[in-house]
């Protein structure tokens, strides 16, 4: 087997898993295995799928270096900005996110969408989605290529499939949220995203960009105009 047929089936056990112990297998699992048992089971998996991808990412890379295009510099400004926007979106939603677990308790009336909310109901998950699609813009080599469409469906097929199950699990208030939020950022025009999300993500952007180049990887975001 060749390390990018391996890296594609970890590609597709990691994501594949996730989206099986989520919505199909989630409800036999946890009856058979109970709740925490269940979480236990969950993270293993998780860490073992994207230990075998992370693995062959290296061994794939190492084989096929070479990147595809040249983002040039405006690529880089592009991917720059939207790595900074991902941020923003990522860190507001760690704040009153309606989308958390609410351990079992019923949820009422969802009130009304504000900050990085107003811009989309799902910012964690369009995060992650802008973080790969920022990598292949900017690194597209083969395996990145392949890592950042299993994150980008992970995410935006999360977002989907969750939106599905608050259906099911909340009913009307979620339906309700639904109709007053937009899936897609902007969708239904301009918002701010808050101080929190807009001081935390950028500051965020920037740790997460210096580390980048800091721990041996190609330097990322304003850190790359300056190396």
């Amino acid at each position: 087997m060749t390390a990018m047929t391996g890296l594609i089936l970890g590609a597709i056990a990691f994501v594949g898993t996730h989206f099986a112990m989520s919505h199909p297998l989630r409800a036999p699992m946890v009856k058979a295995l109970g709740e925490k048992m269940f979480g236990l089971v969950y993270v293993i998996v998780s860490f073992v799928t994207l230990y075998l991808m992370v693995h062959f990412y290296h061994r794939a890379f190492a084989d096929s270096p070479a990147v595809l295009w040249d983002a040039g510099s405006a690529g880089w400004i592009v991917g720059t900005i939207l790595m900074w926007i991902g941020s923003v979106l990522f860190i507001g939603s760690l704040k009153s996110n309606p989308a958390f677990p609410t351990g079992g308790k019923p949820v009422g009336e969802i009130g009304a969408a504000s900050r990085v909310f107003a811009i989309t109901r799902h910012p964690m998950m369009w995060g992650f989605a802008i973080w790969a699609l920022v990598h292949v813009i900017v690194n597209p080599t083969p395996a990145a290529i392949v890592v950042s469409i299993a994150i980008g469906i992970l995410a935006l097929g999360g977002a989907a499939g969750q939106d599905h199950k608050k259906e099911t699990l909340i009913g009307e208030p979620w339906r309700d949220w639904e109709a007053r939020t937009s899936f897609v950022p902007f969708g239904r025009g301009g918002a701010a995203p808050g101080g929190f999300a807009f001081i935390g993500g950028t500051l965020f952007w920037l740790a997460a960009t210096y580390a980048h180049g800091a721990l041996g990887f190609r330097p990322a975001g304003i850190w790359a105009f300056f190396a």
